[in-house]
């Protein structure tokens, strides 16, 4: 079996993996000024021509790039989960206006109407053959449609793991997931289960993203959370919380309600909610999420509804959860000058992003201008990766197999401590290729 890393090798984004001249696994984008796309890439994805391509998940840095492999006559089939179908369209779709017709959107509207045209979808475990291989899902307890990817060519069964999590452990009340007297998760996610899978493979290609990284347990973090909200609350203040519209908004909305803070959600967190609740079988527990969606508010924008929910004592979960757009920057100018007031930043912020600069600066730019923020701002771990000990945990199980890290910025390290540990690890580079 021969991989080519067409992008997401020494890095967290654009993942894109050629397997034999003929499957691609994943093609994605990297957010950053501007935009990167993966190896070879032109507008219309010029140079790159498989014969059928195998998605992930639905996450940009998965997903974003598809459309573009369907310029000119090319008509590759596209192979999902159905939430990753939907996720991964809404995605281009927002690409689209955003961006459309410059060069840091790499397809168009007409190759973003063929991806249903070829579409795919598939459950978990369920094979099916595509381009000479056959192809198997497992659920990576990422995002809801996640998956582990296993490829199997007849000689080679390579596992791409894609982005997954693993705690997963829940016991006595924890069992309904409510909290403050109405139960609470031991540890993991709420909005889906941690992967248990761990198919037969011969090869495993492994995410990397936190593997110098302890999470620390999910139930502290998630009270840190709560308590510091209704402090604030309590206090007369307003707590904006940005976060990603793919898993952590819907997160973030079953904390709330779990903990019974009131909460409204705006951007597109909102339209990612609506569809996973027509998945009920990706997520963990459908009957938490609809509740969820009941005891949250979803904001219009209409007639100011932004500037009066900034004067009540409430939670706003709002896109983007790096503060490069959306209507977190709505929120933020109005509350940023009080002290009593606080930003809560749920996921990792990427060098370079305002929402960076804002933890280590104490200032964010707003319409152009860098302005001071007097409110609190805060940072909690609420990832969908797993840490350094969930990804020792799972690749335990592939001792005998030979280990491929990417997605990740210290592959090469994490690479050598596997080696170090008796795996025969190793960390392809950018536009290398592998047989294995």
């Amino acid at each position: 079996m021969k991989l080519r890393f067409l992008g997401g090798a020494g890095e967290v984004g654009r993942s894109a993996v050629l397997v034999n001249d003929q499957l691609l696994l994943d093609y994605g984008m990297k957010t950053a000024n501007p935009p990167q796309f993966p190896v070879g890439l032109s507008r219309g994805g010029a140079g790159l021509d498989p014969e059928a391509v195998v998605v992930s998940h639905g996450h940009l840095d998965h997903a974003g790039a598809v459309p573009a492999l369907l310029s000119g006559d090319r008509r590759p089939p596209v192979h999902w989960t159905p939430p990753t179908r939907e996720l991964a369209l809404t995605l281009a779709r927002d690409t689209l206006k955003l961006h459309g017709g410059t060069y840091d959107c790499p397809f168009t509207e007409a190759e973003l109407k063929r991806v249903t045209q070829v579409s795919e979808t598939h459950g978990y475990r369920e094979p099916f053959e595509t381009a000479g291989h056959e192809i198997t899902f497992f659920d990576a307890g990422h995002i809801p449609g996640s998956a582990h990817v296993l490829v199997d060519d007849g000689d080679t069964r390579l596992l791409y793991t894609g982005d997954f999590h693993t705690e997963d452990q829940r016991g006595g009340r924890a069992a309904s997931g409510r909290a403050n007297g109405r139960e609470a998760p031991v540890s993991g996610q709420r909005l889906v289960a941690g992967t248990t899978a761990r198919p037969d493979a011969d090869v495993v290609l492994t995410e990397s993203t936190y593997s110098d990284v302890d999470h620390g347990p999910r139930e502290e973090v998630e009270k840190r959370f709560a308590e510091s909200v209704k402090t604030t609350l309590w206090e007369g203040g307003t707590v904006v919380v940005p976060a990603f519209a793919i898993g952590r908004t819907q997160e973030m909305m079953l904390i709330c309600e779990a903990y019974d803070i009131p909460c409204y959600v705006d951007g597109m967190g909102k339209q990612v909610t609506e569809m996973l609740r027509q998945y009920p079988g990706f997520v963990r527990d459908a009957d938490a999420l609809r509740r969820a969606k009941s005891h949250a508010r979803f904001v219009t924008g209409r007639d100011g509804q932004r500037k009066r929910i900034t004067d009540q004592k409430a939670a706003v979960i709002t896109t983007s959860g790096m503060l490069s757009g959306g209507p977190a920057m709505t929120y933020i100018p109005e509350i940023r000058s009080n002290p009593t007031n606080k930003i809560t930043l749920t996921g990792y912020q990427v060098e370079g992003t305002p929402g960076r600069e804002l933890l280590e600066t104490g200032s964010a730019e707003i319409d152009g201008r860098v302005m001071p923020v007097a409110a609190q701002v805060e940072s909690y771990d609420f990832s969908a990766h797993a840490d350094r000990d969930g990804l020792c945990a799972f690749l335990d199980a592939y001792r005998d197999s030979r280990v491929l890290v990417n997605h990740g910025d210290r592959c090469g390290d994490f690479a050598a401590e596997l080696r170090g540990d008796g795996y025969d690890a190793s960390a392809p580079e950018l536009g290398e290729t592998v047989s294995v």
